[in-house]
């Protein structure tokens, strides 16, 4: 079972809550914050593309990456929608493998993005990689699940459903692996009105605090500080998401 191939055309039905507008508007005072002026964004691991989208709106010179070309499909076809400035460009990449035609002010990585890499050594690679790329002064924001959270998931069984998607979802946490596995069935309507089915595998690590931050100062990063969920205070002990800053010198 791969992940996001079957999900990725319900996706964005199936994400209505997420609230995309008051993503940007947190990222955006993050931004305000930052030691240089923010116009050109990477959005990494971007999916389909709805926060680059939201961002480009707003004025920013976006780049979005992902490794899902059914992800990057969907964010592509927004663009038959949309009127801006600049249209987004999406690439086709890995975290770990980020390669850029030039250098940005800012990177994002929204919606524990960085859990979905499950092998420390390819996420401080990737980290690496988002180093490399930034202007110096430049940003790097992005978010994880903790691990109370995802050790909290395990046994927990989810139901997502609209008129043309019906989603079924297992979690397991394991100690030893230190991964909650998400076992999905996903049924949705076809055209002709029939019902396909279809099974995806999610896995997210649980990085603590302490080791982001190490992988964080040994790839070069200064500056680093922790954020509660979508606020501008220090996490609080049991917050499920913690936002990271940090910039390049």
């Amino acid at each position: 079972m791969a992940s996001y191939e079957f999900l990725a055309g319900s996706y964005d039905a199936l994400t209505t809550d997420v609230g995309y507008g008051h993503w940007a508007d947190y990222l955006e005072r993050h931004f305000q914050k930052a030691a240089i002026p923010v116009h050109t964004v990477l959005d990494l691991a971007c999916g389909t593309g709805s926060l680059t989208w939201e961002l480009a709106r707003r004025g920013y010179e976006m780049i979005g990456v992902d490794r899902s070309e059914e992800m990057l499909a969907a964010a592509q076809e927004k663009g038959m929608e949309e009127t801006v400035d600049i249209p987004p460009l999406f690439l086709h990449q890995s975290m770990e493998k980020l390669d850029l035609y030039g250098t940005i002010d800012a990177c994002v990585c929204c919606l524990d993005s960085v859990n979905y890499v499950t092998r420390p050594a390819l996420l401080e690679r990737a980290f690496q990689r988002v180093h490399l790329f930034l202007m110096p002064k430049g940003l790097f924001v992005f978010d994880i699940n903790t691990p109370e959270k995802l050790q909290g998931l395990d046994g927990q069984v989810f139901l997502d459903e609209t008129e043309d998607v019906y989603c079924v979802w297992r979690a397991e946490y394991s100690k030893r692996r230190r991964v909650c596995t998400y076992a999905m069935d996903l049924f949705q309507r076809t055209e002709s009105g029939l019902w396909e089915r279809g099974e995806e595998l999610h896995e997210e690590y649980a990085y603590t605090p302490q080791e982001l931050e190490e992988m964080l100062r040994r790839v070069g990063f200064t500056h680093i500080r922790q954020y509660g969920e979508r606020v501008m205070r220090p996490p609080r002990s049991g917050e499920a998401r913690i936002f990271f800053t940090a910039r390049k010198d």
